[in-house]
């Protein structure tokens, strides 16, 4: 069974609310007519009603069984304005017309997030990753212990010998830069975490760099093996059944013959499932030349750090890419008070 499959499989079971911003993006109106038609739960469109239904018949998009909130007219918009206006930031900001804000689809599908009329929410087909992403860190409350919001991907390639049967879940691909120590433990930590949610396997985090176990050395390296010590101290502290390794070359970090050859007795060499990026740019590049030369199924940014679940997706993104964020989004929501019990309220 393929990788999505079995995430539409779990999520049939408990059906999810997944509010799309753009309810005027064609990709985005056949990905929510598809989530609805595969049972998955109930996908919620933002925008004019008039204009969606319009498109979606231009398109041939059936929409049976698919909300569509206009936040202009919706009985929601002055008790979002409400809660807008008592957040600290916006009173330090002193705004005065929070009406505006908050008719942003991207604000108003937060704040329905943050509220609880929608599980999770999926958004970045046709705008820039800081305008899907401000108003999420801006309104929905970070996990506790988690101070950087990051992003992980989900690739599934045809080898099957590699990652967990051709599974594998990278980060960060989308949000930080240039982590530093401190926010690469945590990105390593947390994108285990997900790895266990989706798959229920032990997580085998590889911590990339271009050296292996002291074969070079630089600050960029030295980077590294500090985020793999504090990474596998909060692993121990947290009691998570979680391999960790690193710094690893990726082909060591892949490859049982050459992980023998480098780092023979590792746990995480020769089978890394999670592969770590020292920073965006190696992150970003080599998730993208997977899924395209390796013909990859790929699946995210799925956010890491906030206590709501989301995803944005890329503005390449196919419907069935913006369909399989949506539903690993579906799926996170239905464990995410068991996971953080004390982030979620």
């Amino acid at each position: 069974m393929k990788f999505i499959e079995s995430i539409f499989q779990k999520l049939r079971r408990h059906p999810k609310r997944i509010v799309f911003p753009e309810g005027n993006e064609p990709r985005i109106l056949r990905a929510a007519s598809q989530f609805a038609s595969l049972q998955l739960g109930t996908p919620i469109l933002l925008g004019k009603r008039a204009e969606i239904e319009a498109l979606a018949n231009r398109e041939g998009i059936l929409l049976d069984h698919v909300g569509i909130v206009d936040p202009e007219t919706s009985s929601d918009l002055p008790i979002f304005c409400e809660r807008l206006e008592q957040l600290d930031r916006y009173k330090r900001m002193a705004i005065t017309d929070s009406k505006t804000i908050i008719l942003n689809p991207n604000y108003f599908g937060a704040m329905m997030l943050q509220c609880g009329q929608a599980d999770g929410l999926v958004g970045g087909a046709s705008m820039y990753s800081s305008t899907l992403l401000r108003p999420l860190i801006q309104l929905i409350k970070p996990l506790p212990n988690v101070k950087t919001i990051s992003s992980a991907t989900v690739l599934e390639i045809p080898n099957k010998e590699f990652g967990e049967e051709g599974v594998f879940f990278m980060a960060d691909c989308g949000v930080v830069p240039d982590p530093t120590v401190d926010q690469l433990a945590i990105i390593a930590v947390e994108t285990g975490k997900m790895c266990r949610q989706l798959m229920g396997v032990r997580p085998k985090i590889a911590m990339l760099s271009f050296s292996t176990r002291g074969s070079a050395k630089s600050p960029s390296t030295e980077k590294v093996i500090a985020a793999t010590a504090l990474a596998r101290q909060r692993i121990m502290q947290e009691s998570l059944e979680f391999e960790i390794d690193g710094e690893l070359q990726v082909d060591a970090a892949l490859d049982p013959i050459i992980a023998q050859r480098k780092v023979a007795g590792s746990t995480v060499a020769g089978k890394a499932n999670v592969l770590v990026f020292p920073e965006l740019n190696s992150g970003n590049i080599a998730s993208k030349l997977i899924h395209y030369l390796a013909r990859a199924e790929s699946y995210g940014q799925i956010l890491i750090g906030l206590a709501k679940p989301a995803g944005e997706v890329s503005r390449g993104a196919v419907e069935e890419e913006i369909l399989g964020v949506a539903a690993i989004v579906g799926l996170q929501a239905i464990e995410y008070r068991r996971l953080y019990p004390e982030g979620v309220a």
